[in-house]
């Protein structure tokens, strides 16, 4: 499904902000702006603060308060790292993110078990039929977490 395009790195930490205010969330943000300051530009020359391109690179770090904790890592290229107690989600399209929150939030994020091979997997279900699925590593759920086995 398509969503509302984010085009920038801006665009999306507002989106977060709006959906943080919704469900009365607060939130902290970290930017980093800058070809030598992006996690992903580790070869970036010291000082050079646009990529070859001209362009300018922005990268956020923005984390929500409350149950669940929920971190967002926004990256230049479009993708985003969602972390929700402790299971990451890599590689999320930056556009995907508002509505991933929205899901987590709203309570349509839902833990399965399997006997064989035994584990735990978060489910993260979106509008148009997309899904987003991670495996939950240790032994122990946290709370928000096995509140939401099925």
């Amino acid at each position: 499904m398509t969503y509302p395009s984010l085009p920038t790195t801006e665009s999306a930490v507002a989106a977060i902000r709006a959906i943080a205010a919704e469900y009365r969330r607060a939130v902290i943000v970290s930017d980093d702006i800058g070809a030598d300051q992006t996690s992903r530009r580790t070869s970036a020359p010291l000082f050079d603060v646009v990529d070859p391109g001209g362009s300018l690179p922005h990268e956020a770090f923005v984390e929500l308060g409350g149950s669940p904790v929920v971190s967002v890592r926004i990256f230049p290229e479009d993708d985003a790292e969602i972390t929700v107690d402790g299971v990451e989600f890599h590689d999320v399209p930056r556009d995907a993110v508002p509505p991933f929150l929205v899901s987590v939030y709203s309570g349509l994020a839902f833990v399965k078990g399997r006997f064989f091979p035994p584990g735990y997997r978060l489910y993260v279900p979106l509008p148009g039929d997309e899904t987003y699925k991670e495996r939950i590593l240790g032994v122990s759920l946290t709370p928000w977490l096995s509140a939401r086995v099925r």
